[in-house]
């Protein structure tokens, strides 16, 4: 059997989940089954960092395990991650251990050049970890993203058109929040018809990250270009394997 490269998923917290009669560590089975017909291998990966700060180094050594790594969707962070003072009213599902977790197993996966693919909320993650900062909400159902299809148009020449193969793409959102300020050494690579930021790369494109603020797993299973970020996920992280 082909060698599946090990791809960390960092679970989500869920207060109620009623097939295991107690709170619970989760991930999207479209997002572990896009993976799967990629060829990786999806393991989840306990959030930990108490009181909402993680160590660096026990971040740095789990992650040495991983060839790949896929930060999902989930609720907002918290905005003083990105240095805002108030926090809007339409914030929700902050988890200050998640927003630690993630943030740092971000920076190391940028610093050590893991391959990875950032989905929605991983997006802002990486944007908050390169100093970037988040408009906290659109403004309401007529202009938030949310249970919407729309197209979004690619970048020529950036490594998102590249590893998809296309110049658009028909993109399943759930998102109120996006990127305000861009983070250092980033490129929008995407945008939607009303110019709201869908993904963005390191800049020189070179492809060891690729984040979207879409959700490509809610269509992969039918449209190839979306399960291609996920194939190239997996193709860059058995390059390190």
């Amino acid at each position: 059997m082909t060698h599946r490269p090990l791809i960390a998923l960092p679970a989500r917290f869920s207060a109620t989940t009623s097939a295991l009669r107690h709170a619970a560590e989760v991930n999207a089975r479209a997002l572990i089954e896009a993976v799967w017909r990629a060829g990786g291998e999806p393991a989840t990966l306990h959030p930990h960092a108490p009181g909402g700060t993680a160590d660096p180094a026990e971040v740095a050594a789990r992650l040495a395990r991983f060839d790949g790594l896929l930060l999902p969707g989930g609720g907002d962070l918290a905005p003083h991650r990105y240095g805002a003072a108030d926090t809007h009213a339409a914030v929700y599902d902050v988890d200050d251990e998640q927003d630690a977790f993630d943030l740092e197993l971000a920076r190391q996966a940028l610093a050590s050049g893991l391959p990875l693919l950032a989905v929605c909320r991983g997006l802002q993650v990486v944007n908050t970890v390169l100093g970037g900062t988040l408009h906290q909400d659109m403004g309401g159902p007529d202009r938030e993203h949310r249970h919407v299809r729309h197209p979004v148009a690619f970048a020529p020449g950036s490594a998102l058109a590249r590893v998809t193969g296309a110049d658009k793409a028909e993109a399943s959102c759930y998102h109120h929040q996006h990127v305000d300020r861009l983070g250092e050494g980033l490129t929008v690579t995407a945008r939607a018809a009303d110019g709201t930021v869908e993904a963005v790369e390191l800049t020189g494109g070179t492809g060891r990250l690729l984040a979207v603020q879409w959700h490509p797993e809610d269509t992969a299973h039918e449209d190839p270009a979306q399960q291609r970020l996920f194939d190239a996920l997996v193709r860059a992280a058995r390059g390190r394997a």
